[in-house]
């Protein structure tokens, strides 16, 4: 029985003639597609920057604003703090003492930035449930929930 033996593919004598191709195609082809490719590029990264932009309920603008781990609870208190800022006119009180309570959380958010990651975790884990109770009470006092 003889085996069925197939040539190889990818020899070294054509290895060095698809080198030499690329030599003198590349030239010629690499001004034409670069700015395709550059154009692309760009419109992925547009569309990563809306997408995310959308999930933190931000402009696209504002995104640098909100970069970084504590970034998300950054947007997330501002918010907050403008909807207490809205809701200043009907409940004084409770705007400022909201306002001082968000303060207080974005500080936290600042410092658990320098923080090892487990601590840094669990200290945003922990700012992010006082701003669920905060957001929770902003929107039943808006009549909202």
């Amino acid at each position: 029985m003889a085996r069925n033996r197939s040539k190889p593919r990818l020899t070294p004598a054509r290895a060095k003639n698809l080198i030499g191709l690329a030599k003198v195609i590349a030239p010629a082809v690499v001004p034409v597609v670069a700015p395709y490719a550059l154009r692309a590029a760009s419109m992925a990264r547009e569309a990563v920057d809306k997408r995310r932009a959308r999930r933190l309920g931000i402009a696209v603008e504002d995104l640098a604003n909100y970069s970084g781990p504590g970034g998300a609870l950054h947007a997330r208190i501002a918010g907050a703090a403008q909807a207490a800022a809205d809701l200043r006119a009907t409940e004084a009180a409770f705007a400022d003492s909201s306002e001082t309570r968000l303060t207080q959380l974005a500080a936290a958010v600042r410092a658990a930035e320098r923080m090892p990651s487990a601590r840094r975790k669990a200290a945003h884990k922990a700012v992010s449930q006082e701003l669920d109770r905060l957001e929770e009470d902003l929107l039943r006092r808006l009549g909202v929930n």
